[in-house]
């Protein structure tokens, strides 16, 4: 009795290139990687080295204490940099960039709504706090684009 084999599916990954070509947001991908690690490396050094600015923006309501998510999410934005930076572990890190972007988004909006609330924050941290919040969405769909193309 034989054994049988069985034949790759001819039906090809929407999301992943065929051997041998170039996806066509190929080069646009690599340059946009290359600015999210730098961008989340540069933060995730910011978090280690000044964690009482970051601590400010946890909420509240997050069980445990400020510094550990500060310092948690700052090793995870210098890890998924370093994935970014590095052509075989770029897919993954588009996956994990776009994650990141996600999670941190309700520190966010923590400071937003901490700045508008607060009498003490000026004019135009308020305005920062605010305007950040559409930038996430950027910021992800980028991420995206780096896992889809590499």
């Amino acid at each position: 009795m034989g054994t049988m084999t069985r034949r790759p599916s001819r039906t090809p990954d929407p999301l992943r290139p065929a051997p041998g070509s170039t996806h066509p947001d190929a080069a646009r991908a690599r340059t946009t990687a290359r600015a999210l690690a730098g961008a989340l490396g540069v933060s995730g050094v910011l978090h280690l080295v000044r964690p009482a600015v970051f601590d400010s923006i946890v909420p509240r309501s997050l069980p445990g204490s400020a510094r550990s998510y500060t310092i948690v999410s700052g090793l995870a934005e210098i890890v998924v940099a370093a994935l970014l930076a590095s052509r075989p572990t770029r897919r993954l890190g588009g996956g994990l960039a776009a994650a990141l972007f996600v999670a941190v988004f309700p520190a966010n909006v923590s400071m937003a709504t901490r700045s508008v609330r607060s009498e003490r924050a000026s004019s135009a941290r308020t305005a920062i706090a605010i305007a950040r919040l559409p930038l996430q969405w950027p910021l992800v769909t980028r991420a995206l684009l780096v896992r889809r193309a590499s």
